[in-house]
């Protein structure tokens, strides 16, 4: 009897009273960019070593069948803000630095719900769900921007680092733009006189372009897309990540005395990787690989705060990725050259743009300090089902979406996840149950060739069992035909 009232003193002091009064935890969610499996040094798979994500992963559950829902950035991040497939969504692909923004702002989202349990909410770091309604005007207020999908504070670059525009945009506004000299950006023409990568390659003196980024040059490195003005307001890429760092503490400095979701969206190791100084040649690896490093610092500077500002218990962390790795995405800069023996993708196939493994399958660990034990899970959680989940920690109840409650196997307590899901790679999709992933047949190319990454394309249709084949090198569809059936029926219900 003694144990049961222990146990139950427990439950009350870290899930709530006797009311069902719910104890509400700061919510930080670190996401980066293009970051494998193999890249954290707590999966054990790659010769990188990152102490401060491993810190993460060693004192909270490090799940190896973590998936982001798509294996490219701007539908993934949709997912995880709204909860729903992005498939669903025909706007959410990689889209230009100039799109719309493709949530809807009648949906309901994470920082919405979380805004309704009284939660202060900032998104800092990486955006690229659009902007505006379509047609932008970088030199006023933005219209449909972060804080119309439920964000407080917004810090954010629009879309990536190799995308125009290439300035900061805080609340909304341009950050350090001059009425004197306005921001033009364009992804259909150049501006007049106005110089590129392919009319002056001179310009190019930090790194070249391998393909696809041969269009406006700043602070010495050629990106998409046309861009005119707004000098004062370009960044620096070199200094990106202490900004982003700097304003993610203050935002966690000013908000101590009240419940805060941070969604704190780093732009490492996404092309290009331009490190700070004092990070260049540290991992051996050339930019790639320092600027893993770089973020690994980043997350150990976020966890020194909060210890100083004794919140480490009362936060929950998420640490994961948009998608899987790549090396070679569009620039002169080593990443296959000086990989060595690393792993990126550890023993997955595929990578980033595809449907095998390696496409969507990330880094995924979730910390809370006093409630999460420390532990390794093979349950198969997903960033679709954050809001469902966090709703539920709350109290809280959600309109009908496509996310789960995974609660209890994102603290660790249930070794049971998803049963299925549906995954996405530039709008194909492929379908897993259980320990099973059918991919239906695709024509193309079986290799995007300018990243040298297989994508899942076949002729004909592929089934794996990935306990017993992680690699995906045995196709199961002709020796498991019942299989392979159930598979094909139970993708189509979910599509329909």
């Amino acid at each position: 009897m003694y144990k049961i009232l222990l146990a139950l003193a427990a439950f009350s002091f870290l899930f709530g009273s006797i009311n069902g009064q719910v104890k509400k935890p700061n919510i930080i969610i670190i996401n980066l960019d293009d970051l494998g499996v193999g890249d954290v040094s707590a999966y054990k798979k790659g010769s990188l070593n990152t102490p401060n994500i491993d810190f993460l992963a060693n004192n909270g559950v490090r799940f190896n069948k973590g998936y982001a829902t798509s294996a490219t950035c701007t539908p993934s991040r949709y997912a995880l803000l709204t909860g729903l497939y992005p498939w669903k969504n025909s706007q959410a692909k990689i889209l230009p630095g100039d799109a719309p923004l493709i949530i809807d702002t009648s949906l309901t989202t994470l920082p919405k719900v979380l805004k309704r349990a009284n939660y202060t909410t900032a998104v800092v770091g990486k955006w690229h769900l659009g902007l505006g309604n379509g047609m932008i005007d970088w030199n006023k207020k933005i219209l449909f921007a972060p804080s119309d999908v439920g964000f407080d504070y917004s810090f954010i670059m629009a879309a990536t680092t190799d995308r125009v525009p290439t300035v900061y945009i805080e609340n909304n506004k341009v950050v350090g733009l001059e009425e004197k000299d306005p921001l033009f950006v364009s992804y259909q023409q150049n501006f007049d006189n106005e110089p590129t990568a392919i009319t002056h390659p001179q310009l190019m003196t930090k790194m070249k372009w391998h393909h696809g980024h041969n269009q406006s040059v700043h602070n010495g490195i050629p990106r998409i897309g046309f861009m005119k003005g707004g000098k004062n307001a370009l960044w620096i890429d070199e200094d990106m990540n202490d900004i982003f760092l700097q304003k993610g503490l203050d935002f966690i400095q000013s908000s101590q005395d009240k419940l805060f979701f941070l969604y704190f969206a780093l732009h490492q190791p996404h092309v290009p990787r331009v490190p700070h100084p004092r990070f260049v040649g540290t991992s051996g690896m050339g930019p790639r690989g320092d600027a893993i490093l770089e973020a690994d610092w980043c997350v150990g500077e976020l966890i020194k705060k909060l210890k100083e500002l004794k919140m480490l218990e009362n936060t929950l962390i998420v640490f994961t990725s948009d998608n899987g790795p790549v090396l070679n995405d569009g620039y002169y800069d080593d990443a296959v050259e000086k990989v060595g023996k690393h792993t990126p993708f550890a023993d997955l196939r595929g990578g980033k743009y595809s449907l095998y493994e390696a496409g969507t399958r990330v880094p995924f660990i979730t910390y809370w300090k006093g409630v999460i034990k420390p532990g390794v899970s093979n349950a198969m959680v997903c960033q679709l089902d954050f809001t469902a989940s966090f709703a539920h920690l709350l109290g809280l109840t959600l309109p009908a979406g496509d996310g789960e409650n995974q609660l209890n196997a994102l603290l660790g307590k249930s070794k049971k996840g998803r049963r299925d899901l549906m995954i996405e790679a530039t709008g194909r999709l492929a379908y897993k149950y259980d320990d099973y992933v059918y991919i239906p047949p695709y024509k193309g190319s079986p290799i995007v060739e300018t990243v040298q990454i297989e994508n899942g394309n076949a002729p004909e249709d592929q089934l794996f069992n990935l306990k017993k084949d992680i690699g995906q090198k045995v196709n199961l569809a002709k020796s498991m035909e019942s299989k392979l059936a159930f598979m094909k029926s139970k993708m189509d219900l979910l599509k329909n």
